[in-house]
């Protein structure tokens, strides 16, 4: 009788011997190509949200690859939570353990190319970096047409850049503007008095998703280096504002736009964060007619920004490099566009705020079109992708693998997660139900410097399983009582494993210092 060798290895000896063999059928170390997007909600993937939206290439990853369904953003201390999202992704490090909020990255934390440039990887950056100068050129060998360094005019048409070069400096005075004039792309200087957008158009000058997806092709057809490269493709899409070309947007017309099952005009509380930048992008309340137009605009840049992935995997083939080059795709945030009455991503909701896409895909990936439930973070991409690449996780790491997560009758690799925003949110996950507390807390004004108090007192839970949108408060109902009381003690245990304490962090104000367990509103 012949037995399979899987019936008498356990799951992680299996695991080990299936990535053992995986790496040594490989001549070379694999190239990894890291694609990042930007407020890209999980649903905001046809294949994974089967919603409305059409996203042909990503499809194509998706039943390519493994799927990660439950990744997570932990939170955010800032509204620009795409920050600390790039932070969490580039340290392989929780929101709590990151430098000065995200907004730098110390040198005692090995970045994700650092990692592979010191396994003698050639590493490459295309697109945004939201952190400081000094990390952006320790991960990187080189790059181009780089964005987010301080300069920005709100348009995808008009988008300050840099040429990265490591002995440069990349100041205001080096900056520029892409142009179209008699038909050619013309190359201007930034000039810091321009107003902001958006103003440009398919016919002023190229979109960012362009820019960014053309050097990546350009990347692989002349890369004739003996090392394999990493390379961090950063798109700004679908960020806001959701410019694409007409051809895309005719795709989605309005009046046939389906609203999300927590639409609602209005969110019924005061979350703390109501009236920054991202929700004033469109009027109160948000009419059907409001969250229509603004899901038809978030769809059609997101399948423009699908169209460029797709020409940067056509590259990969056509250059002979698909074979031996891991692709990951993920997204930043989630991004609210009318659900629970929000437009931004300042908010622990699932898909207005922290579910996001990860996929691991590539013909290196064997175990094609796998979904994988484990929980997971952001923070977790980066050592997942090291052992995908079968190179060391370094030490400063504390994010997890989820990549023994892909095997079959293996125990998850988390038993929950845990999010916050600022000091006046808290959310806490374990099995098939999401807890979040609000609370009333002080906020600084960050240009009068005046202190106010914002947000409310508020508790939901959630049956995440049977209620995906989260529209249904199950907190109210006695029936739901002893729940409740086992997550709220969930919460706060959460919090001591996840050292959410503001002292370590910098941040003026701590949730638990305001968190009243037995006086929420309803």
């Amino acid at each position: 009788m012949m037995i399979h060798v899987r019936q008498i290895l356990s799951p992680i000896l299996f695991l080990v011997c299936v990535l053992s063999a995986w790496r040594s059928a490989a001549q070379t170390k694999p190239n990894v190509l890291v694609i990042y997007t930007d407020d890209h909600r999980f649903t905001g993937i046809r294949a994974l949200g089967y919603q409305d939206v059409d996203t042909p290439n990503i499809d194509a990853l998706v039943n390519n690859g493994v799927a990660y369904s439950q990744t997570y953003l932990m939170g955010a201390f800032h509204g620009a939570t795409c920050m600390p999202s790039r932070a969490m992704l580039m340290t392989g490090r929780n929101l709590f353990e990151l430098g000065n909020l995200g907004h730098s990255i110390p040198t005692t934390h090995t970045t994700m190319g650092e990692a592979f440039r010191d396994q003698g990887y050639y590493s490459y950056i295309i697109g945004k970096w939201h952190q400081d100068q000094e990390s952006l050129r320790r991960t990187f060998n080189a790059g181009t047409k780089i964005m987010g360094l301080g300069l920005y005019l709100t348009d995808h048409y008009r988008m300050p850049l840099w040429d990265y070069q490591s002995a440069k400096g990349l100041d205001k005075s080096n900056a520029y503007l892409l142009k179209y004039v008699k038909g050619d792309t013309v190359r201007v200087p930034f000039d810091p008095k321009l107003k902001r957008g958006p103003f440009g158009t398919e016919n002023t000058g190229p979109h960012t998703s362009e820019l960014f997806a053309n050097e990546a092709v350009k990347f692989f057809e002349n890369y004739k280096k003996k090392d394999p490269f990493f390379m961090y493709l950063a798109f700004q899409a679908p960020h806001d504002p959701r410019q694409a070309p007409q051809k895309y947007r005719d795709r989605y017309p309005v009046d046939k736009m389906k609203l999300m099952p927590s639409y609602s005009s209005e969110h019924p509380f005061d979350n703390g964060d109501m009236f920054l930048r991202d929700e004033e992008l469109a009027p109160w309340p948000r009419t059907p007619e409001v969250a229509r137009q603004e899901l038809a605009d978030y769809y059609a840049i997101i399948t423009h920004l699908d169209a460029q992935i797709g020409k940067v995997v056509a590259a990969l083939k056509a250059n002979g490099q698909y074979e031996n080059t891991l692709i990951v795709l993920a997204g930043d945030s989630g991004l609210a566009v009318g659900n629970h009455g929000l437009l931004g991503k300042q908010n622990i909701y699932d898909e207005d705020g922290i579910h996001v896409p990860f996929i691991v895909s590539g013909a290196l990936v064997k175990d094609k079109g796998r979904r994988v439930d484990s929980f997971g973070y952001i923070h977790d991409i980066f050592p997942t992708v090291c052992d995908y690449a079968g190179i060391p996780i370094p030490s400063s790491v504390t994010g997890k693998s989820l990549w023994p997560a892909a095997g079959e009758g293996v125990t998850p690799v988390r038993g929950y997660t845990y999010h916050a925003y600022k000091q006046f949110q808290r959310a806490y996950r374990k099995g098939d139900y999401k807890l979040i507390e609000y609370v009333k807390a002080p906020e600084i004004d960050p240009k009068t410097k005046e202190v106010s108090l914002k947000g409310s007192r508020v508790t939901q839970l959630f049956n995440i399983k049977k209620d995906p949108w989260e529209t249904l408060n199950l907190s109210i109902f006695p029936e739901h009582f002893e729940r409740l009381h086992e997550m709220q003690a969930g919460l706060k245990q959460a919090a001591i494993e996840n050292h959410d304490d503001n002292k370590l962090i910098g941040y003026p104000y701590n949730f638990w210092d305001f968190y009243e367990l037995t006086k929420p509103c309803e």
